[in-house]
């Protein structure tokens, strides 16, 4: 037979779509080419696939070589197709049995010996192929960990192509050839962070509670020192763990961006990408292939934004769509990419330029006018979005040799129990957290408040210190504050502090 055909996976976003890899062989002037829509990365895998099978001790024939990607209108990249390429050129020339390969998906890149190389994607890439009914999988052996984490598809890790050829029939020696590993990324900051370091700031401390039990997006404004930061950083900590499904969307996301998955991490993730980063950066993208940037990153999790002022003003507007749809778009010329976006929005602000406007004993140096201008940085649209908007002082003297009033594994307690209340009540629901639920059916129904309860609230909208978008979360706010009560329905008083903690955007 001349012609042998396997899988392999191309991937837009973190979707994963199949490709079949065909390879024939025709009697005409010697040539290997690949058609079927390929980048110049892919376009390079015939040097690397013929020097692999050559170092492998399975010389390819001499002869016309064509390798076809199918479906051909649908754009690939990256050096994973290289061993769909190398195998399904050797079934061709018969070195492997070509019914040996048809039903299995090989992922991974060659090196010039013949080693398989990892490559970033995998677990989407296993996703994929266990979702159109596929029983096997080949890997590079640096990626297999985490291809194991995807239930239902056999998995086996190689090193070197010839440990591929010799599971398929060929007869060649294997070599022994160390595995080569995904780069390794460095710990991240924040598994050790605990509330109880945090003292003189109760009501930020429960802002922050407040804000993971409803999944509530927190802006945090005060002068420089007073503990924005610390506070930011111990967000994800209180939050509940990920479940299995939220943690393996989180991971096929870090394994887009090249970082190693071996395990599912529960903790959810935060972003923190300097105040210099382009839209590009918090968006996603490039030319070719795209990789998640900040917002696909905090999936599931915390995106912080420092100095939120000093963020350029595209950057911050391109917040808005992601915020409201929980997903993010990049789109690019042959294609448009999808990427998870459900994240909690935290943003950390000074007063002025200098810092200084209205701290009690500092001078502030700023004009009114570069100081409106500062603070006009963030859009009406995306403060309409902001849940929470909490003044921060500094800590006074006499309360800095103070501890802190709770630690985070208790005000974790009481955010779990709190997100069990809300799942309860909306389990017949589409939504489990307060935060996802349309203001509608707490406006209407069975939900709706009574009007003396409500009436702060609809002297606020009427006086237009309140959108109706603005209305809505300061209601999910005050039902988040009734589930850490312990209470069946808000109060008064929840009505009350949800106004409070919105106060600064009704300033």
């Amino acid at each position: 037979m001349s012609t042998a055909r396997t899988w392999a996976v191309a991937l837009t976003g973190v979707d994963g779509h199949l490709v079949e890899v065909e390879a024939d062989l025709s009697n005409q002037t010697p040539e290997f080419r690949i058609i079927g829509l390929p980048d110049k990365s892919l376009g390079e895998a015939v040097q690397r696939v013929h020097n692999a099978c050559k170092n492998t001790g399975l010389d390819l024939p001499r002869r016309r070589l064509t390798v076809n990607l199918s479906p051909a209108s649908l754009p690939k990249q990256g050096a994973g197709f290289d061993l769909a390429i190398a195998v399904a050129s050797l079934a061709a020339g018969g070195s492997i049995a070509a019914r040996s390969i048809a039903a299995t998906v090989h992922i991974g890149e060659l090196g010039l010996d013949g080693r398989v190389r990892p490559v970033p994607g995998v677990l989407p890439a296993v996703f994929a192929a266990a979702r159109a009914g596929f029983d096997a999988v080949i890997v590079p052996r640096g990626n297999e960990a985490e291809a194991k984490l995807v239930k239902g598809i056999e998995v086996r890790g190689a090193s070197s192509l010839a440990e591929v050829a010799v599971w398929h029939g060929a007869d060649v020696e294997v070599p022994e050839v160390a595995t080569v590993h995904p780069p390794t990324v460095a710990m991240r900051e924040g598994s050790d962070l605990d509330l109880s370091e945090i003292v003189g700031q109760e009501e930020a401390v429960d802002a922050l509670t407040v804000a993971a039990a409803g999944g509530h997006h927190l802006l945090l404004s005060g002068p420089p020192g007073a503990g924005k930061t610390m506070l930011a950083r111990r967000l994800p900590g209180i939050m509940p763990p990920l479940d299995e499904q939220d943690a393996l969307e989180v991971a096929s996301v870090k394994s887009l961006s090249g970082e190693h998955v071996a395990t599912l991490d529960r903790v959810p993730p935060l972003e923190a990408p300097h105040h210099s980063a382009s839209v590009a950066a918090l968006v996603g993208g490039g030319s070719r292939a795209a990789r998640p940037g900040a917002i696909a990153r905090a999936h599931c999790g915390v995106l912080f934004l420092d100095e939120a002022a000093e963020f350029s003003r595209v950057a911050l507007d391109a917040l808005r769509q992601p915020l409201e749809a929980g997903v993010i778009e990049v789109n690019r010329a042959g294609f448009t990419a999808h990427f998870p976006a459900r994240f909690q929005l935290l943003l950390a602000m000074n007063p002025c330029p200098c810092g200084n406007h209205g701290v009690r004993g500092a001078e502030c140096t700023c004009p009114p006018m570069a100081i409106r201008r500062y603070s006009g940085r963030l859009s009406g649209p995306l403060r309409d979005r902001i849940d929470i908007d909490l003044q921060v002082n500094r800590v006074a003297a006499s309360r800095a040799a103070g501890v802190g009033r709770t630690t985070t594994s208790k005000a974790r307690s009481q955010v779990v129990a709190a997100r069990a209340r809300a799942a309860q009540r909306w389990k017949s629901t589409p939504w489990r957290r307060n935060a996802d639920v349309p203001g509608t059916w707490l406006r209407q129904g069975e939900l709706r408040l009574p009007a003396a309860t409500r009436f702060p609230l609809d002297r606020a909208l009427e006086r237009g210190a309140l959108t109706l978008r603005g209305y809505d979360r300061v209601l999910r706010v005050a039902w988040t504050m009734a589930d850490l009560a312990g209470l069946d329905r808000p109060g008064s008083d929840e009505i009350g502090l949800a106004l409070h903690l919105r106060g600064g955007l009704l300033r």
